[in-house]
């Protein structure tokens, strides 16, 4: 069996699903990773209405696509992060709010633990799933960090500095990943810098 090869939709956000699916299967691809942003997927509308998730199934069906992920980059980038007023431009109105940044933070958390049942709703949902996932339901995302700015260490940054951020980092995510676990859907960091997997430096001569 061949390895199915699909396209992650968010840079195309301001292209309607509609527009965007029938392109992807024109390309040669064989589903889409289904962007939590534009109007690609809407985690508060799947998960609460069945006729929902039905729709967009039906639209990938009748594109000859599937999907095997969805993604929530943007507002799992807010989690972690030291919030400023970029954020407000990547982030949905429910989100950002007054833009205070713990706020931001804490509304941010709550919004993927709605993705966690989003997800799993939608993928239970699948066409043809007999009752058990081919595949594990996934959410892909960022995490955010509160520590990446200090990275380059001057003025100079102590190892309890990095360890405060990495703490925060477990306060903010502990509890999401105990929404995901209960929802039976795999959290897929995509590690890049800004994000707290990437803001450790390691010793290559203990590797």
């Amino acid at each position: 069996m061949s390895r199915p090869v699909t396209l992650f939709t968010g840079q195309w956000a301001d292209l309607p699903l509609e527009k965007l699916a029938p392109l992807a299967y024109e390309m040669g691809y064989d589903g889409l990773e289904l962007a939590c942003w534009g109007d690609h997927f809407d985690v508060d509308a799947a998960a609460s209405s069945k006729a929902y998730v039905k729709e967009k199934w039906e639209l990938l069906g009748d594109n000859g696509l599937t999907c095997y992920a969805i993604s929530s980059h943007l507002v799992g980038q807010a989690i972690c992060d030291l919030i400023d007023s970029r954020h407000q431009a990547i982030l949905p109105a429910d989100v950002w709010g007054d833009g205070d940044p713990e706020g931001v933070r804490k509304r941010a958390a709550k919004k993927m633990m709605v993705t966690a049942k989003a997800a799993r709703a939608f993928f239970n949902a699948k066409p043809d799933r007999n009752g058990k996932d081919e595949f594990p339901a996934v959410v892909n995302g960022f995490t955010g960090s509160s520590i990446w700015h200090s990275i380059y260490a001057f003025p100079p940054t102590s190892q309890e500095y990095y360890e405060k951020g990495f703490k925060d980092f477990a306060k903010r995510w502990l509890p999401i990943l105990d929404a995901f676990d209960k929802a039976d859907v795999n959290f897929a960091l995509e590690v890049h810098p800004t994000e707290i997997a990437f803001d450790a430096a390691f010793d290559k001569s203990n590797q």
